[in-house]
């Protein structure tokens, strides 16, 4: 715990510091353009199952286009069909390849979207298949110079990589067979559920710690707006109960260091930085964790004898908190270790949780003037590091960190995830620590402030503030899940900023109604 203390303000600059935002392969470009009742779809997801030699591989991911037939929602609604590459290979005239009853394959670029289609589809060919030049997909659209007709065969984009490998198989004399449909998301998202919950639990639960959870045998008041008794004394307490109290001073570097060290991450993204960042969160996972079994094990243990043994370097240590520690750090291993395995979440989640629950008590507000110099810093600095980056660096800097470029296929462990066991893409449910302990802090605040002053729960500030935060999440996470469903990458953005305000004017108009 001491440990945990000298690291929690490093700590806590790095786990607010780390954005989360989900960038779907979607980009906005191209979503200009002319519209009529032939070229007027709503963008979908496709998943490309394929076959080569009679093999199934794993599925693709596209889009489909502005114009073009749409697609069955189910996989057995469709035909496998074998996948041919239009010759010449950008579709942009008469194909020399036997395309009817098959899925054209093209490459973008030299003509229009509706060009190639026009192309695929005078070919007989069942869809049209584009292989993008680069990862992202592109919406395809109607282009100005385009003559519209009315396309009666799926048009459908997919990332270069897909393209590339099946062009691979092709060039292999292998066949290939494609079967294209696209898959709706459930209107309730479970995993939006049990991360809400999670969220939620976890500041009430760090909020409500010290109070109900840990052994505490004296029984000092700590009033949050005007420090009694002597400094001396104060400074006792916090000593004791390993406090550290955030000064307005250290709320503005707070941000300064987040944003330095954002940039930093902007700038030398690597395989390696990640590394480090699972290492800090393994220490820091480990400590969270050991602080929160010993104290649950004392709590329901109070009057059993406490052995110790003297340890080199550690001195003397109970055999309790050894035992947890090791299991702490093999815990942390593990998860390590497979850290890219499917339930590789849980852990994550333990770890992160247990890591947050106690940074909240050692790092505390002080003050309402405090509180609001933080979250006034951490609000101006989400919208500069989101909305204003572009214009400095030409791209959106935490966008671009939570995306993670140039992390070699590692991701920063950061946040707490909950798979999408209902959702036929799969996928996870994300939310990063920053957004929970920001609200947390705030939130804990109110209720010492509310003990310290003897109000009680409906008159207080606790139970509304933790009301407000829990509106403000699910409002958050709802329209995060909604937008991805429609592949909407900015309305996802927008959806973080109304979701960011909507909270926080839920929790203004709190303190003044209940005040």
């Amino acid at each position: 715990m001491a440990f945990l203390r000298l690291l929690a303000i490093p700590l806590l600059f790095l786990l607010v510091a780390l954005p989360l935002a989900a960038a779907d392969d979607a980009s906005d470009q191209d979503d200009s353009g002319p519209k009529s009742p032939f070229c007027n779809n709503t963008f979908q997801l496709v998943k490309v199952k394929n076959w080569v030699d009679g093999k199934e591989h794993e599925s693709l991911v596209g889009l489909t286009a502005r114009f073009g037939a749409s697609l069955p929602t189910e996989a057995h609604d469709h035909l496998r069909l074998p996948a041919v590459f239009s010759n010449p290979m950008n579709c942009c005239s008469d194909s020399s390849s036997e395309l009817s009853g098959s899925i054209a394959l093209s490459t973008r670029g030299d003509c229009s979207f509706m060009a190639k289609a026009k192309v695929a589809q005078s070919g007989d060919a069942a869809a049209l298949l584009v292989i993008n030049d680069k990862e992202d997909i592109y919406k395809m659209v109607c282009s100005e110079n385009d003559t519209i007709v009315n396309i009666t065969i799926p048009v459908v984009m997919i990332p270069k990589s897909g393209g590339d490998t099946l062009n691979k198989s092709i060039a292999d004399g292998k066949k290939v067979e494609l079967l294209l449909y696209a898959p709706t998301r459930p209107v309730v998202d479970s995993a939006v559920v049990v991360l809400w919950m999670m969220a939620v639990g976890t500041v009430v639960c760090a909020s409500l710690w010290s109070e109900y959870i840990a052994c505490e045998q004296n029984d000092e008041r700590y009033n949050e707006l005007s420090p009694k008794a002597s400094e001396a004394g104060a400074t006792k307490d916090d000593s004791e109960k390993e406090v550290l109290d955030i000064s307005a001073k250290g709320a503005v570097g707070f941000v300064i260091t987040a944003s330095t060290f954002l940039v930093l991450l902007y700038f030398f993204m690597s395989s390696w930085f990640v590394w480090v960042l699972i290492v800090l969160f393994c220490i820091g996972g480990v400590e969270g964790m050991h602080a929160c079994i010993v104290t649950l094990i004392l709590r329901g243990c109070k009057n059993s004898e406490r052995k110790t043994m003297n340890l080199p370097l550690f001195g003397e240590v109970t055999v309790l908190s050894l035992g947890v520690l090791l299991f702490c750090l093999s815990f942390a291993i593990a998860w390590a270790i497979t850290r890219k395995a499917s339930f590789s979440w849980i852990g994550q989640d333990v770890l992160g949780i247990s890591l947050m629950i106690t940074v909240l008590q050692i790092a505390r507000l002080p003050n309402i003037k405090v509180a609001s110099v933080l979250l006034c810093c951490a609000f101006v600095y989400d919208i500069f590091w989101v909305f204003i980056s572009p214009v400095i660096f030409k791209d959106s800097v935490m966008i671009a960190v939570a995306r993670g470029d140039n992390s070699g296929g590692e991701s920063i462990p950061m946040l707490l995830r909950v798979p999408r066991f209902f959702d036929p893409w799969g996928g996870y449910d994300m939310i990063g620590f920053g957004d929970i302990l920001f609200p947390g802090l705030l939130i804990s605040f109110a209720f010492r402030f509310d003990k310290t002053n003897k109000r009680g729960v409906t008159n207080g500030y606790f139970l509304w503030l933790a009301i407000g935060y829990g509106c403000g999440r699910y409002f958050y996470l709802s329209c995060f899940f909604l937008h991805f469903c429609f592949i909407d990458f900015f309305s996802i953005i927008k959806s973080e900023f109304v979701a960011y305000v909507e909270c926080n004017i839920f929790i203004g108009v709190a303190c003044n109604v209940f005040s």
